[in-house]
């Protein structure tokens, strides 16, 4: 598989998710016919704009406590997106300079952007390969051809928002699982998945929007995303809605609802 594919043409004729996203965040890094699906999303959950911001902030604070009460010192982020400081590797290497993080998308625009990602501390390293999750074995022959990784020692595998455009026919259990698996011990799933559990008519509405969009969702029910930490040891507080896994303190003292941010969260670390 070719890990960069600088010449891979973008496809603009339907909105992608990360672009949507990507607007969601206040970024400028999307077309037209993202912002159209985005706020076609928008208008069916308003609150999809703190759903974002929640789902990086999520991402920072479980990197911090994985470097700083774990001892992690390798990253595999899958799902990256286009870039939006601090990206992971900057939180990682705040907290230890030496730090290792490959990043993996199948965004062409990603690409476009990978040079953010790759600007590491001289202490530390960061690489980007272009690969799809649902081919998990081609995506780990892409992270261990790069030869960032360390196999040997514990390494954070990082899903944010990802695993719920994973529909059933291709199985994201199993695809969790792949990824896993050649991890050692003391490794760690760290991962955010939206849930129709809070607002289940409103999360339906989101969904119908993005599938019609060209990017089907499966948005899964607290149990269904638990399954995804099966054989691992949930870390305090466990699988809660994201902003409150280890919250910060809200700038002006209030703090969103779980119906608003519907993003169950949870760090898993492998036996």
């Amino acid at each position: 598989m070719t890990t960069r594919q600088v010449g891979r043409d973008l496809d603009t004729s339907k909105a992608h998710s990360a672009r949507m996203y990507d607007y969601f965040l206040g970024g400028k890094d999307h077309f037209e016919i993202d912002k159209e699906a985005a706020l076609v999303a928008a208008a069916a959950h308003p609150g999809i704009y703190v759903t974002a911001r929640e789902n990086r902030a999520f991402m920072q604070r479980a990197t911090r406590v994985l470097a700083q009460e774990h001892g992690i010192r390798q990253w595999l982020d899958i799902g990256t997106g286009i870039p939006t400081e601090p990206n992971l590797h900057q939180v990682a290497q705040s907290v230890a300079v030496d730090a290792r993080v490959v990043y993996a998308d199948n965004d062409p625009l990603v690409l476009k952007y990978a040079e953010r990602l790759m600007r590491s501390t001289t202490q530390g390293r960061t690489a980007y390969v272009e690969a799809d999750v649902r081919d998990p074995d081609a995506l780990m022959s892409a992270v261990e051809a790069s030869e960032v990784l360390d196999f040997d020692q514990p390494i954070a595998l990082s899903l944010n928002a990802l695993m719920h455009f994973i529909t059933e026919p291709h199985d994201p259990y199993a695809i969790v699982r792949r990824l896993l698996d050649p991890l050692p011990a003391g490794s760690a799933l760290a991962m955010n998945h939206c849930t129709p559990d809070f607002d289940p008519v409103t999360w339906n509405k989101v969904a119908e929007v993005y599938t019609k969009s060209g990017s089907p969702v499966r948005f899964r029910s607290h149990d269904d995303v638990s399954r995804f930490f099966d054989g691992l040891d949930l870390i305090d507080p466990g699988i809660v809605c994201c902003h409150r896994w280890r919250p910060a303190e809200p700038a002006d003292g209030t703090e969103p609802t779980d119906a608003q941010i519907s993003l169950l969260a949870g760090v898993g670390i492998k036996r």
